[in-house]
């Protein structure tokens, strides 16, 4: 499995037949605090890189995640509709956005791997 990171601190986990998870990073749901609401885009969506694709809110703030790659949405984590905690709780794991199908495998060059990541969100 090959996970990548962009600036906006979400995770892209790449599976075979080009398709990905998203979700948002430890650090992400640090900053955010307590999620109490994710609105999440409905299968079939077209999502282009840099699109918001689902509005996060928490107690502290709301938030957008935002597509790090194209493609379009095959499958959302219905579970966080009433357990939006999962993806404060768990956000590498149960607590997982959108699976996508690829429209352009190379936009993962964009992103960073986990050492660079890591040196970014120290900055």
């Amino acid at each position: 499995m090959t996970i990548k990171y962009s600036e906006d601190h979400e995770w892209v986990e790449l599976a075979e037949d080009d398709l990905v998870t998203i979700g948002i990073t430890d650090f992400a749901q640090e900053q955010l605090g307590d999620l109490v609401f994710i609105e999440l885009p409905e299968v079939g969506d077209e999502v282009s890189q840099g699109d918001n694709i689902c509005v996060i809110e928490s107690v502290k703030a709301a938030s957008d995640l935002i597509a790090p790659v194209s493609g379009e949405v095959v499958a959302v984590n219905e579970r966080l509709n009433d357990e939006p905690e999962l993806a404060s709780e768990d956000p590498t794991g149960e607590g997982w956005f959108v699976k996508m199908k690829l429209s352009d495998v190379s936009e993962l060059d964009d992103l960073m791997d986990e050492a660079a990541y890591q040196e970014f969100s120290e900055e």
